[in-house]
């Protein structure tokens, strides 16, 4: 090692030193304030005032929440989005309730309908002290089946105040022998009661199904033709949440994605309604009471492992019903429901092999998780960052990842492409020194496909991150939060969330076929960082068809083994099909909202769709066309992330139509 570089590194370690001192002291002071702080709000808790004052404070809290919700969308065409949203999505709730309904014709024709499998489903009922207006619409709802090879199983766990749930049973029991009731000897809790009605099952499958919910009369009808048609053996639809004694008083549309296994690890979004075939029982056993209050979380995971063909009915079919007491109305009604998920999801992540792992929850709620993984190695990471001039965009994306990174083993390739500025030389003089950054240049015509194949082709490390240079890193652990997904096995890139400057949302995850072109788009495009997005969505880690090659990590070996970057795409979707021949490959990508930067790029310049000049909106039609070309298969079936009732002319989520996936 030479003095100049021996100094370069002492000097190196004298920073490092100074800033952990600056960071110990701030951790401490802010430590000491924190149990301040809790000390004297211990006290206001405990005081009579603040137990006198409860009312008024519930009242503020909901004129509090309201105003951060307002917020929550940033500024006034936000806002009014949100509102025709809501408009739309109100007008639509008839057309997914009691007007969804089949009609004569549709009921005999499905009753009439052959399959080509004799199934039987064996529906779980596990009861408990059910109120009577609730059970016998329960029980109506899967009498009113148009596939009728069905029975129900009910053990009743109810108490000696509760006699009617089986005398109501009973009376049902006589006027259909396909329903089968049992009363237990004592409540053992919704585990062990569901593993009693699983003990009455003699169906070819299994539906789970809750005691004060509704089945739409079709969704036996639909799954039986995904078994017949796609050899499901595991099944779900989407559901919607309603309260009062209608189910057109709605109150959320949940339209889920296809299975998703990112997405259910932060939070079981498949819920209702599961139907799958009995022989995956010999695999993953029954009900595990230890789970209770999050028992069909851990039930699902073990379910959907052991499942070859999940299939995702993309039509509400479910409606879970919102009263006092129940979890749909309030988490906070079965606290125990926080830690029982926790739980499942470790479970769930421990026989997956990983271990150091932390389970933490979310802005959004308290069971939508964010995951802490442990890496499981530190190796060198390769930032390839393409540049053409533009020397303050450069210097501030450098200055900010070596002020802000907190990873330890990483190099910048910065690979030059006709820079003319003298400043910019300039520049790379003065950052030639650091041994962790390389100045490369690439001689051809611009192609960023090709200028970050050519980039990658001289890193050294085991994973690239591509890297545009008007971006800023926010969060300190950035590379971390993308490492712990891109060192799984399953996972192929891995995107971050970026902002515009005004802290806007730029990118959340890209959509197949989403946008005017029909090519791909990004969702939540231009929301404020505070929404809690879709369902929560800006709030937890979930795969999705691909993310932005703005900022992308991945493993070198698997970014060689496909090609890179196809290069027939110079600028626009090359980020898009790359991650499209990593999904062929049976890879996953996921998108991390933790892992934080900002990106300049369209508030600076415009976005090639924006650009006015003729020659850039050739170029981006003639690749569009292309795209669609290549992946005219993947288009055409559609985004699995992205339900089919959801219209792809907006980021953020809008109902196709009223029409539009309907039953």
């Amino acid at each position: 090692m030479n003095r100049e570089s021996e100094q370069y590194y002492k000097k190196l370690y004298e920073e490092e030193c100074a800033k952990n001192e600056s960071l110990t002291e701030t951790l401490v002071t802010a430590e000491a304030k924190i149990a301040d702080l809790e000390m004297k709000l211990d006290k206001i808790r405990k005081s009579r005032l603040w137990r006198a004052i409860s009312p008024v404070r519930r009242l503020w809290s909901r004129f509090a929440n309201g105003i951060v919700r307002i917020r929550r969308y940033g500024n006034l065409r936000n806002i009014i989005a949100k509102i025709k949203s809501k408009l739309l999505e109100k007008k639509a709730y008839k057309s997914y309730g009691t007007r969804s309904m089949p009609d004569a014709e549709t009921i005999r024709m499905q009753k009439e309908t052959v399959f080509d499998r004799d199934i039987t489903f064996s529906i779980l009922v596990p009861l408990y002290n059910t109120p009577e207006r609730f059970l016998k619409e329960m029980l109506q709802s899967v009498l009113d089946q148009t596939y009728e090879k069905w029975e129900l199983c009910l053990a009743d766990g109810s108490d000696d105040a509760h006699e009617t749930v089986g005398k109501i049973c009973r009376e049902y029991q006589d006027k259909d022998h396909r329903i089968k009731y049992r009363k237990l000897a004592e409540n053992g809790g919704i585990s062990r009661n569901t593993n009693a009605c699983f003990e009455m099952a003699t169906g070819e499958y299994i539906g789970l199904f809750d005691h004060d919910d509704i089945l739409h009369p079709t969704v036996l009808y639909e799954y039986m033709k995904v078994i017949c048609e796609k050899n499901a053996d595991y099944i779900y639809c989407d559901e919607t949440t309603f309260r009062g004694n209608s189910i057109d008083h709605m109150v959320t549309l949940h339209f889920k994605p296809d299975f998703a296994i990112d997405n259910l690890r932060a939070n079981n979004f498949i819920c209702h309604f599961s139907a799958f075939d009995k022989k995956l029982l010999e695999q993953t056993g029954l009900f595990r009471p230890e789970f209770d209050g999050s028992q069909d979380h851990d039930m699902i995971f073990r379910l959907t492992a052991a499942a070859k063909n999940i299939v995702h009915v993309p039509k509400i079919l479910y409606y879970w019903r919102s009263h006092a007491g129940s979890v749909a109305a309030d988490i906070h009604a079965k606290d125990y429901a926080i830690n029982a998920a926790k739980g499942a999801v470790s479970a769930h992540l421990t026989a997956c092999g990983f271990s150091g792992f932390k389970i933490e929850s979310t802005r959004a709620f308290e069971t939508i998780f964010r995951i802490r993984y442990r890496l499981i190695a530190k190796p060198m990471v390769s930032i390839l960052i393409p540049n053409r001039d533009h020397v303050e965009d450069l210097q501030r994306c450098i200055d900010s990842i070596i002020q802000k990174s907190s990873y330890p083993d990483y190099e910048i390739i910065v690979i030059e492409n006709g820079s003319e500025k003298e400043e910019t030389f300039a520049y790379y003089e003065k950052i030639g020194p650091n041994p962790d950054i390389r100045i490369v240049k690439y001689e051809d015509a611009f192609n960023y496909a090709s200028i970050n194949n050519f980039g990658a082709s001289l890193a050294k490390g085991e994973y690239l991150i591509l890297l545009n240079n008007d971006t800023e890193v926010i969060t300190r652990n950035w590379i971390e939060e993308l490492l712990m997904y891109a060192q799984r096995e399953d996972v192929g890139a891995v995107g971050c969330m970026l902002y515009y400057e005004d802290y806007s949302i730029q990118h959340a995850g890209i959509v197949l076929g989403l946008g005017a072109h029909r090519t791909a788009g990004h969702t939540h495009y231009r929301m404020n960082r505070e929404n809690l997005g879709y369902m929560g969505r800006l709030c937890y880690a979930q795969d999705v068809t691909a993310v932005t090659g703005a900022c992308m990590m991945t493993k070198r070996s698997l970014y060689e083994s496909v090609g890179g970057l196809s290069e027939e795409f110079a600028v626009a979707l090359n980020d898009v099909d790359y991650c499209l021949k990593l999904r062929r490959k049976g890879l996953l990508n996921v998108f991390t909202p933790f892992a934080e930067l900002f990106h300049y790029e369209s508030r600076s310049r415009g976005t090639d769709v924006e650009d006015a000049t003729k020659e850039n909106a050739e170029r981006y039609n003639r690749e569009s066309e292309l795209f669609r070309e290549k992946w005219k298969a993947e288009l055409a079936a559609g985004d699995p992330y992205f339900n089919p009732n959801f219209s792809l002319d907006h980021s953020n989520y809008v109902l196709a139509g009223i029409n539009k996936g309907m039953v």
